[in-house]
C-alpha cells in the first residue's frame, strides 16, 4: 500500500510537466509518477535526470539495467525490479540471469551466466548499495572494462537507482498490476 494516496491516472497538471512525463512513458502515468507529481517541481527534475540516465548515456543499455537490478534487489525495491528485469531482457540479457539477480552475490561469481565485465559490474552495484565505498579492485576492474567515460555513467546509474529504490520503498510505490 502506497503510504501517501497515488494521484488519479488521468491527472492533466501541472500541463507541460505530465505531457513529458507521458511522452517519456509511452502515454502512461505510472504508481510512481503519481506519486512523484505530488511536488512538480521534483517530478520535473527527476523526469529529465532519468530521461538521461535512459537515453542519453554511452553506457552499455545491458550493463545499464544489469545494475540497476541488482540495485533493486539490494534494496528490496520490487517495483525497481518490476519494471527493469523487462528492460535487462530487452537489452540482451537472459531469463536466466534475471533470475540469477535475486541473489547478487552468487551472481557475481557465476562466470557460467556473466562475463567478466557483467560480474565488475555486479560487484560494482553491490558495493555501492550496501556500503557506498567501493574497494579499488572492484573500481579498477569497471575502469578497465568500460574506460573512463562509462565508468563515471555507471557509478552515476548506480547512485541514481539506489535514490529511486529509496523512494519507492519509503513511499511504498507497488508495481501497477498490484
Amino acid at each position: 500500500m502506497p503510504r501517501i494516496p497515488y494521484l488519479p491516472d488521468d491527472l492533466n497538471e501541472p500541463a507541460e510537466l505530465v505531457a513529458a512525463i507521458r511522452a517519456r512513458r509511452g502515454g502512461l502515468l505510472l504508481n510512481l509518477d503519481r506519486m512523484l507529481l505530488h511536488s512538480p517541481p521534483f517530478a520535473a527534475g527527476w523526469n529529465a535526470h532519468l530521461r538521461a540516465v535512459r537515453t542519453e548515456l554511452a553506457l552499455d543499455p545491458k550493463l545499464r539495467e544489469l545494475a540497476i537490478c541488482v540495485v533493486a534487489v539490494e534494496n528490496g525495491a520490487e517495483y525497481e525490479f518490476h519494471h527493469h528485469a523487462p528492460e535487462f531482457v530487452k537489452a540482451g540479457g537472459s531469463a536466466a540471469q534475471v533470475e540469477a539477480l535475486r541473489d547478487p552475490d552468487a551472481a557475481r561469481e557465476s562466470a557460467a551466466l556473466f562475463d567478466s565485465t557483467e560480474r565488475a559490474v555486479l560487484a560494482l552495484a553491490v558495493e555501492m548499495t550496501r556500503n557506498v565505498a567501493v574497494d579499488d579492485a572492484t573500481f579498477e576492474a569497471v575502469r578497465r572494462a568500460l574506460g573512463d567515460r562509462c565508468t563515471v555513467e555507471l557509478v552515476g546509474t548506480i547512485a541514481t537507482y539506489n535514490m529511486v529504490s529509496r523512494f519507492l520503498v519509503a513511499l511504498g510505490v507497488e508495481p501497477e498490476d498490484c
